[in-house]
């Protein structure tokens, strides 16, 4: 393998999120705060607790979920289709580089930002909530492979998207939605059966319930489950991406 570069694409990558600080760190700081002004200040006047867990506390693994996937998705897809938009993914397909490498560079740098900031979010949790963790070692295991599988995901949108709207089609249109109805700000028992039975055909829900479980011993999924549901989209978007580069769709074409 061609770590020379892997590495070069990776601090490349990371070198323009650093050039980025106030939309990379500030933003997300001050909309984490701005979600405990609104939820948990003025909803959680109104609900002291959700399964005995202050709202407060139980809305953070809900926020970071939120924002490392959209991050995650975000950096992936704009890192891979930048190269494309301007032509230069051409030198790197003509460079001694497989697609292994290519990926690895691009997904890994695109999941240390998503990682940075879920960092920074649970730091800022801190100074609003008490917020006690169950289980540490579960807890940085979800928020990587999240941070992993959805930088993965974005690496996809990126060589699928065809210009920037549709850059964030995705991101806007079906993650975010899927992430608020997937149980980040009430749990998924609090709704009627029938809604019960629906929410969980939405795959965020696993990750968010797994997470949260990492914090509160508390989860409306099976652990288990949780893990086994984002193994298995890792691995698909993993075989998504070496049926790209075999077949050169979106890249060659």
């Amino acid at each position: 393998m061609n770590l020379n570069a892997v590495a070069s694409i990776y601090r490349f990558e990371m070198a323009r999120f650093f050039r980025t600080v106030l939309q990379s760190i500030v933003s997300p700081i001050v909309s984490t705060s701005l979600y405990f002004v609104v939820f948990g200040s003025a909803i959680g006047s109104r609900i002291d607790t959700v399964e005995g867990i202050a709202y407060g506390a139980f809305i953070v693994p809900g926020l970071v979920m939120l924002s490392v996937m959209t991050q995650a998705t975000s950096n992936a897809s704009f890192g891979i289709y930048f190269p494309k938009f301007i032509g230069t993914i051409y030198e790197l397909l003509s460079a001694p580089v497989n697609f292994l490498e290519i990926t690895l560079g691009y997904v890994g740098a695109a999941a240390t930002k998503a990682l940075f900031i879920g960092t920074v979010i649970l730091l800022t949790a801190n100074l609003f909530v008490d917020l006690p963790v169950a289980h540490p070692v579960a807890m940085v295991a979800f928020l990587m492979l999240t941070c992993l599988s959805f930088a993965l995901l974005g690496f996809i949108i990126g060589i699928w998207a065809q210009n920037f709207e549709q850059l964030q089609l995705i991101p806007l249109l079906i993650i975010t939605p899927l992430v608020f109805l997937g149980g980040s700000f009430y749990s998924i028992t609090m709704l009627p059966p029938v809604w019960q039975t629906i929410t969980y055909f939405n795959p965020v829900v696993y990750l968010i319930s797994g997470f949260r479980w990492a914090f509160f011993d508390q989860a409306d999924v099976a652990v288990g489950i949780s893990l086994g549901a984002i193994g298995l989209f890792t691995l698909i978007c993993m075989t998504v991406i070496w049926w790209i580069f075999r077949t050169g769709w979106r890249i060659r074409q």
